[in-house]
C-alpha cells in the first residue's frame, strides 16, 4: 500500500520540505521550465500539459517547454524528474494511475511513491469512464446489463486496450462491485476495441466518453452510465453507475509532480496559477468541454488525499481479482 500511504503523508512532508524566501518564489520562474510527459505527443495528457504549459508560459513570461518521453510503464519520464534538481524547472506531467494503480499490478513492485520521489502540485484534470454497450445488446441500462450478467455468468465480453489499463479497471471494479463475472478481450488500443463494440463483435467497453460521443448520437453505441461520482454538466441526460452500482467511480486523471525536495513555496506558487487557469471560462470551454474533462482538487494537499484515496479503491480491486502484470 505504499503509494496510499504515500500520499496520506503528504502534508507533512509538504511542511517538513524545504523552503525558501518569499522574495525567491516570487522571482520563480527566472528560465526555462520543463514538462516532462509520460505519454507521446497526441495523447490527452500531452494535450493537457501542452495546454497548460502555454497559459503558463504567458503567466511567467518564461517558455515552458513539453519533452514527451514515453514507454517502460511511466519509467523513462519518472526517473528523469525524479532525478532533476528540486528546484521547480523539472516537472512531471502524468495520469495519477502511475500511483495509484501501476505500484500494486506488478509482482515486484517496481513503482514511485507519492512523498517519498514526488510531490503533488495540483491536478489538471479528470475524465470519467463510461460504460459504453452494442446496441445490439438486449441491456439499456446499468441495471439491466447487470441483471443479464448475472443471468449468464461470463457470456458478457468487454474491450481493454491491454490488461491494467484504465478501461480494463473499469469494467473490473464494476463487476467486483455488481458481483457479476464479465470477460476481457484484449487489444493492442482503445480504438480497436472501441470499433469492435460499434461492430457489435464485442458486447462492452469502460472508457473516456468523448471519442464515442459522435457514434453514440448517431446510434452506433448505447451509453449506459458514466463514472463520475454525480452527474456532470457535459451530459446531464446520462446517469452516474453509482446510481445503480454504489461506490462507483472510475475515471482517468492527470496532474503535475515535482520531485520531492521542491520548496514548498514553488509548489504553492505553480499550484496558485493552475488554479487561475482552470477557474478561467475561456479554458474551459476550450479545453475541458470539448473532452467532457472535469475539475480535479485544487490545493497540493487535496489532490494528495484524492490520490491515496484513489490508490486505496484500486489496491483493493487489483488484490480482491488478484491481478497481476508481469
Amino acid at each position: 500500500m505504499r503509494a496510499m500511504f504515500g500520499a496520506l503523508a503528504l502534508l507533512g512532508l509538504l511542511a517538513a520540505s524545504p523552503g525558501m524566501s518569499p522574495a525567491a518564489a516570487q522571482s520563480y520562474p527566472s528560465r526555462n521550465v520543463t514538462f516532462v510527459v509520460t505519454t507521446t505527443p497526441g495523447g490527452l495528457t500531452d494535450v493537457l500539459a501542452r495546454a497548460v504549459g502555454q497559459r503558463l508560459s504567458q503567466m511567467w513570461g518564461q517558455p515552458v517547454v513539453i519533452e514527451n518521453r514515453a514507454g517502460a510503464a511511466y519509467a523513462l519520464a519518472a526517473n528523469a524528474v525524479k532525478s532533476a534538481a528540486p528546484d521547480g524547472y523539472t516537472l512531471l506531467v502524468t495520469e495519477t494511475g502511475m500511483f495509484t494503480m501501476q505500484p500494486f499490478l506488478t509482482k515486484d513492485r517496481t513503482s514511485y511513491d507519492l512523498g517519498k520521489d514526488f510531490l503533488p502540485i495540483g491536478g489538471l484534470a479528470a475524465i470519467p469512464m463510461a460504460l459504453i454497450v452494442s446496441p445490439s445488446m438486449p441491456a439499456k441500462s446499468v441495471r439491466e446489463l447487470i441483471a443479464l450478467a448475472k443471468q449468464k455468468p461470463g457470456t458478457i465480453n468487454y474491450g481493454t486496450p491491454g490488461a491494467g489499463t484504465a478501461p480494463h479497471m473499469g469494467a473490473l471494479l464494476l463487476a467486483n462491485l455488481a458481483g457479476v463475472e464479465l470477460t476481457p478481450v484484449h487489444y493492442r488500443g482503445v480504438s480497436l476495441a472501441l470499433n469492435d463494440v460499434i461492430a457489435g463483435h464485442i458486447n462492452m467497453i469502460t472508457m473516456g466518453p468523448s471519442i464515442a460521443l459522435p457514434s453514440a448520437r448517431a446510434g452506433k453505441l448505447n451509453i449506459l452510465g458514466l463514472g463520475s461520482t454525480e452527474r456532470i454538466a457535459q451530459l446531464p441526460d446520462i446517469p452516474t453507475v453509482g446510481e445503480t452500482v454504489p461506490g462507483y467511480s472510475a475515471s482517468v486523471s492527470f496532474g503535475l509532480f515535482a520531485p520531492a525536495g521542491t520548496p514548498r513555496e514553488i509548489v504553492a506558487k505553480i499550484n496558485a496559477d493552475m488554479q487561475r487557469i482552470a477557474d478561467d471560462q475561456e479554458f474551459r470551454a476550450r479545453v475541458f468541454e470539448p473532452q467532457v474533462l472535469q475539475p480535479l482538487p485544487g490545493s497540493p494537499d487535496a489532490f494528495g488525499k484524492y490520490i491515496g484515496d484513489e490508490a486505496a479503491k484500486w489496491s483493493k480491486v487489483i488484490s480482491d481479482t488478484k491481478l497481476q502484470i508481469e
